[in-house]
């Protein structure tokens, strides 16, 4: 599955995006054939899927809660929603694989709030562990997790997401 988690701080910028590289991003995430899907010429897990938890949801729709343009990501989240192309990532899901995978010396050496903290689960249950952030604590969290490989960046063009 073509997954990645696109923090709050990328996806605000949605609604009226300037660079050509976020038009692209955006045109990957938009970009599905459901036709071929249902004919099973090609599978679902071939197109963009978005992963999330019900936290972050939340924080897209309140920091884009006055766009209105095709793009915004209320309206990206509700295309992949209807076409089944969400990775979403349940609170049980999130409490399971903290109660495996933090500890109090884990957390203290967190640099990243926590807020983001809480999005760190789903990135690492996700099937790519990729993410694109300005955050830069919240990218040491997640480059420094041990045990786990991240993909992290702050320009879609610096990841492989296709």
């Amino acid at each position: 599955m073509k997954d990645i988690f696109i923090d709050t701080n990328i996806a605000k910028n949605f609604s009226n995006p300037m660079d050509q590289e976020y038009i692209k991003l955006i045109e990957w995430l938009q970009n599905y054939d459901e036709v071929a899907v249902n004919e099973e010429s090609i599978e679902k897990g071939e197109f963009a899927h978005l992963v999330v938890s019900k936290k972050l949801l939340v924080e897209y729709y309140s920091s884009a809660r006055n766009a209105s343009s095709n793009t915004s990501i209320p309206i990206i989240i509700d295309q992949l929603t209807r076409q089944g192309r969400l990775n979403s990532l349940s609170n049980q899901q999130i409490k399971h694989f903290k109660a495996i995978h933090f500890n109090k010396a884990i957390e203290k050496k967190f640099q990243s709030n926590e807020k983001d903290q809480n999005h760190i689960p789903i990135i690492l249950m996700s099937n790519r562990k990729m993410a694109l952030t300005l955050d830069q604590n919240f990218k040491k969290d997640l480059e420094n997790f041990s045990g786990y490989t991240v993909k992290v960046e702050k320009r879609p063009q610096d990841l492989n997401y296709q």
